[in-house]
């Protein structure tokens, strides 16, 4: 079983788990070159069927980049496939804080079982899938420019809408996501933003990277539903 990894600092791990994060993008290896080079997809033996006529070739849903001169960037290959169920990963000292503990977390009452104390313990890029409480189950994949995200898709990935009644009982509504706060409010409030788009934005470049919307990279969409 593979795991997919989450932003904590912006607390997208958390708004999978609430239900609220159905939808992940992530930055293809290859970008197109320059304008020289089409989209090519590959060519399908009757091998790469199985006998219900699903591709279960490793190239299903990639897709490179070729010019007339037969230069080839390679394949972009999605890390995951449909139907795949992936384990959430959480550092084991997270989930043990959350309740979700396994039953063979502890030796006794107070010793920890040593496979949960090495460098997973606090960072979960080194646990191990089998060992994580809760999974997803990718539904469907789409390639996209990262700036053709629509305003709908905008709250699948984690953006938060809230509708207000101001002071002269006028209603309106703003958006935002967490770890973005505004310097001038004491209490740490959260920005805001008056469209999806905008708040997506400002999301993608702090989880990926300043200016990774402006460069508008080819991304794979992998749309998921939470098993447990």
């Amino acid at each position: 079983m593979k795991k997919i990894m989450f932003n904590d600092k912006y607390s997208l791990t958390q708004a999978v788990l609430n239900g609220r994060k159905t939808m992940t993008r992530r930055v293809c290896k290859y970008d197109r070159p320059n304008e020289t080079y089409d989209i090519v997809f590959p060519v399908f033996e009757p091998n790469d069927y199985d006998n219900d006529g699903n591709i279960v070739s490793p190239l299903n849903y990639a897709f490179g980049w070729k010019n007339d001169k037969g230069d080839f960037t390679g394949w972009n290959i999605p890390k995951y496939k449909v139907g795949e169920v992936c384990a959430i990963a959480q550092s084991y000292e997270t989930i043990f804080h959350s309740g979700n503990c396994p039953n063979d977390f502890f030796v006794d009452s107070s010793t920890i079982n040593k496979k949960y104390c090495g460098a997973g313990f606090k960072n979960k890029l080194f646990v191990r899938a089998d060992f994580m409480p809760h999974h997803i189950r990718i539904t469907n994949i789409k390639i996209q420019r990262l700036q053709e995200i629509s305003n709908e898709d905008c709250l699948k990935e984690g953006i938060i809408k809230t509708i207000y009644k101001s002071a002269d009982g006028e209603w309106g509504r703003y958006y935002w996501h967490h770890g973005v706060t505004r310097s001038n409010c004491p209490y740490g409030q959260y920005k805001e933003y008056s469209n999806p788009l905008e708040a997506f934005a400002s999301l993608i470049d702090c989880v990926s990277g300043k200016g990774t919307f402006k460069s508008n990279p080819y991304v794979f969409v992998y749309e998921f539903e939470l098993v447990d």
